[in-house]
This record gives structure tokens, sequence and C-alpha cells, in this order.
């Protein structure tokens, strides 16, 4: 269906309205007075309205972490029947990863696009688990889910008691109506919908597929920028929040589907759960957009305001080297112009001493050209649950350097998703809607076709734009096992390793057997 002459709900506005900012109190209310004044919970709120917090964290958190909201409603959400399982069940939602639903494995996988399913499907039904570590019962992992669906969810409403949804829509745009407002998501912008939620997705494009990682246990937060400065990467004005929308109508037999320990229950009531008619806080639904050119331009859409690429900052190599990304998501820097081995004082007692204050002042001629839009933090510093990260179009112009990403070994593991076009380090097989897993420890790197395209190209290649390309990478500390029904998937690409069979060596020192042996670290021993 042509997205510009889809039939719009009439509850779908074109123009819909945002609030921005990031981490903010925020205030909403669709008629005018709905919110009290001076006080939460009043013994009459105005318009005869219940007053209900949801929080997000716990009452006693540090302020600067505490996360809740104050909802005024036409009716409280407790209204409703016993949850009861959901029959029949899905089957395919995970969020304890052990042996008995998963296999660890350190072999690359890469899975083929999803094709939608013919017969009619909603989001619900069409989502299901690949991979994850931990367990949302002990309130702190991850879980990877995919979904492929062509139908709108009907007189029901979904949430997830298990953590935070980070939803990447890759086709098919999202009409997503939840408790604090109205949100639409296309391919190339992102959505965050907070543990807890009520929400609903339409499809309006019908078909559509995408990447959502949820967390366990904490929250998103823009990742802090360390030796870049006070700005740069997303700006905290350029996310957007929904105001105050509420539907008071009548509906018999409503469903609340709610995924609890990875399992489905469902409870009926005779109304909307969206019927909040004003709201404040600061545990709010977002989204995100990342779709456009990256060129540190504004263009604002033409349709509705909301974060394009172009007002993404990120940070690229200015001279030599593929450097490592710790720059984008507030980790330390070990390689660039000057590394800790340029010094000479160099021993375990000053080692820390030198990365905060030396290390990160020398390294800005390398930085590798990725952004961590968001990170959801451990108590490590530096180290990350998960890191939502994006490859935008960009430009390479490190001289005498493999331009690339670089062969790897990496004590995190990485998931990546293509939105659209393709991706540097793969000239073939990884394909938009496709999707690809290197665990802790597991090589990856550049395909054959890339190295060899690369090395032809020489030291006198010159500037160069990747355009017309959005991939993404949720890359996390813990270890995935991965989902039995992903192993045995028939999208799964067995073929993956061959892309890296064809490398062969480049060595060219010819030496004859006795020189060789008198050859150690690579000096001549003098005899």
């Amino acid at each position: 269906m042509d997205s510009e002459n889809a039939s719009r709900s009439p509850e779908f506005p074109a123009d819909l309205k945002y609030q921005s900012g990031f981490g903010n109190h925020f205030s909403s209310e669709a008629i005018a007075g709905a919110l009290p004044r001076n006080q939460n919970s009043p013994l009459v709120c105005p318009y005869g309205l219940y007053a209900e917090q949801i929080s997000g964290t716990s009452f006693t958190s540090p302020r600067k972490l505490n996360q809740r909201s104050w909802l005024y409603r036409v009716k409280p959400s407790v209204t409703h029947e016993p949850f009861k399982p959901r029959v029949p069940s899905h089957g395919k939602l995970v969020s304890e990863f052990n042996e008995s639903n998963s296999s660890a494995t350190p072999t690359q996988l890469r899975w083929k696009p999803v094709e939608v399913p013919e017969a009619p499907i909603d989001f619900i039904d069409g989502l299901y688990t690949l991979c994850g570590a931990g367990s949302s019962y002990l309130r702190h992992g991850f879980a990877i889910h995919m979904y492929a669906a062509n139908k709108s969810m009907d007189n029901c409403a979904f949430c997830s008691a298990d953590g935070d949804f980070l939803l990447v829509p890759q086709e098919g745009r999202l009409w997503i109506t939840t408790e604090f407002g109205k949100l639409q998501v296309s391919p190339g912008e992102v959505v965050v919908l907070p543990q807890g939620v009520r929400f609903v997705v339409e499809l309006p494009d019908g078909p559509s597929r995408g990447y959502v990682a949820e967390i366990f246990g904490t929250h998103f937060q823009l990742p802090d920028l360390g030796p870049i400065g006070a700005n740069g990467l997303a700006s905290p004005r350029d996310f957007l929040i929904p105001v105050a929308w509420f539907d008071q109508s009548s509906h018999p037999g409503y469903v609340i589907v709610q995924k609890f320990g990875g399992e489905l229950f469902t409870a009926k009531q005779d109304f909307s759960p969206f019927n909040v008619v004003a709201w404040h806080g600061n545990y709010v639904p977002y989204k995100v957009t990342w779709r456009v050119n990256i060129l540190c331009v504004m263009k604002p859409d033409f349709i509705f305001v909301q974060y394009e690429l172009s007002k993404f900052c990120p940070y690229n190599t200015v001279l030599i080297d593929h450097s490592d990304p710790s720059i984008n998501t507030g980790g330390f820097l070990i390689h660039g112009l000057s590394s800790l081995r340029s010094f000479i004082r160099y021993d375990p007692v000053h080692v820390y001493y030198y990365q905060n204050c030396f290390a990160w002042k020398f390294c800005f001629g390398s930085l590798f050209c990725f952004g961590a839009v968001l990170t959801a933090p451990t108590d490590k510093p530096g180290v990350a649950l998960l890191d939502f990260v994006i490859f935008p179009p960009r430009w390479l112009v490190a001289e005498h350097t493999f331009r690339p990403p670089y062969y790897h070994r990496n004590c995190m593991s990485e998931f990546m998703g293509l939105i659209y076009g393709g991706y540097e380090a793969k000239a073939d097989g990884f394909v938009p809607g496709g999707a690809s897993l290197h665990s802790c420890m597991t090589p990856h790197g550049p395909d054959t076709k890339t190295y060899e395209t690369t090395i032809a190209l020489g030291n006198e290649a010159g500037p160069c734009r990747i355009a017309n390309t959005l991939a993404f990478m949720f890359e996390s500390c813990l270890v995935p096992r991965v989902c039995r029904w992903a192993l045995e998937s028939t999208y799964m690409d067995h073929d993956y390793y061959q892309c890296w069979i064809g490398l062969k060596s480049h060595f060219t020192c010819e030496l004859g057997k006795e020189q060789n042996q008198d050859l150690q670290n690579g000096l001549e021993e003098k005899k």
C-alpha cells in the first residue's frame, strides 16, 4: 500500500504533536485544567478523574535515577477481571534464558529476512525471541526479539512487565497508541516503550517487520560524552514524547495482554486503557529518528517534526586508523595517535591515571564513526548491559588505513540488523531485514570481497562517502543464549562462515629455512 495514500485513522492525524527532551519532567493535558495543581493526589481530582502513579524505579532510588509518572484517568487500570494464562499460549517468547529453552554457541550466526505470513497476524503473535541472557525474574539481562505482522491489534492492548521495549521497525510504519498519547514510528525511527506501559500497534501500511531489544532491571539513558565535550551524538531536545490523548468510550470485552516472566496473560475489562486525560512525570514513552542524511544540517520532515539523522552528530576518523568505538559509548579509548604504550612510564599503579588523563586527550585523531544513541548501563563504569548503536551514512577519509571495521574478537556480544542499503563490512549476504550475532570472543570482520576490494584501492583511495545505508547494533556485556527455533529456522544462513573462507595469505616476506630460524620476534639474532 502506498504510504502517502494509506487510509489514515481519524484518531491518527498527520500532524501529531510531541514534546521534546530526554529525562525531563513532562506534563500534558488533553483538557485544560485536568492536571491537579500543587499536589499529586488530591481528595477529588479535576473532572472527577482518578489519580494513578506508575513507577519505573523503586521509591527510594536516587533522585537523579528515579522515574515515575502520575496519570489522571477516567477509570483506574486496576478495574479488570483476574489475569489468566493466554490461550493458546505463545510459545516463542523467553525472558529467562537457560538450557531448557536456549543454547550457547560461539559460532558466527546470520539470519535472512523473515517473510511476513499471509495469514492474519498482529504484533503480539508476530513477536518472537531470537536470543538473550539473564532473567527478568532476577531483574538483570536482556532479550532480543523480532516481529513480522500484517494486521493491527484489535480491541486489545499489550504491555511487558519484564522490561523496556526498544522497537526498531524495518518495514512498514507503526501507529502506536500509549497511555501517554500517540506516536507514529517509521523505518529509520525507534521507539522506547517503558516496562508496564500499555500500548496498541496499528499497521497503516499493511505488512511490517522489525527488531526489538528488551532490557531487564534498568532503563535506557543517553551515553556520556566524555572527551567529546558538551555537544555531540544525540541531543536531548531531539527525543519526542507524546501529548495526552484519551478514549472514554465503552469497550466491552477489551483485553489486556501482559507479558510476565516471558509468558502471556490476559485480563478483560469494559473500557479502553487509553483513558488518561492528563499526566505528568519522567517515566514516559519516546521516539527518536535517524533516517535522513547525516550532514549536521537541520531538515524537518514536511509532515511532522521529528529527530532526523541530520540532527545526530557523530564523530569519525580525521587522519589515520579505524579506532575503537568507545568514544561514543562513554568508555576509554585505547588506540589513537597517542596510546598508553607511547608513554615511557607505564606500570600497573599508573595505568588508571594515564587512561583518564592522557589517553583520552590524545586519541582524537582516530574516532570510529558509529554512535551510541542509547545505553543501558551496569554497575560497572563503562560496561553496558545493552548499547543501541547506529551505523549511518558517513564520510571515510583516513589516510593509509584499512577503512572498513577491523577484524575483531570482543568481550562484548554484538547483534546487528540492517534497516536499508548495505553494510560496509559485508559486500554480500547481509540484507535489510536480516540479522547477525557475533558472541563474546567470536572472531568477526569484513568478508573476503570487502577485504580484497579495499586492498585493491591502495593508499590513493581518496575521501569517499558511504550513502544510502542504515545499520544498527545491540551490544551487550552478557553472553547471549540462542533460542532453539532461531537455530532451527529456515531463515538461518548456514553458509555464513563461507564469507571468510576465501581470505588468503598476503604474507610477502620470502626467507630461506636457515634465515627463518635465526629470526625471533621479527628481528635477526646477533651472533
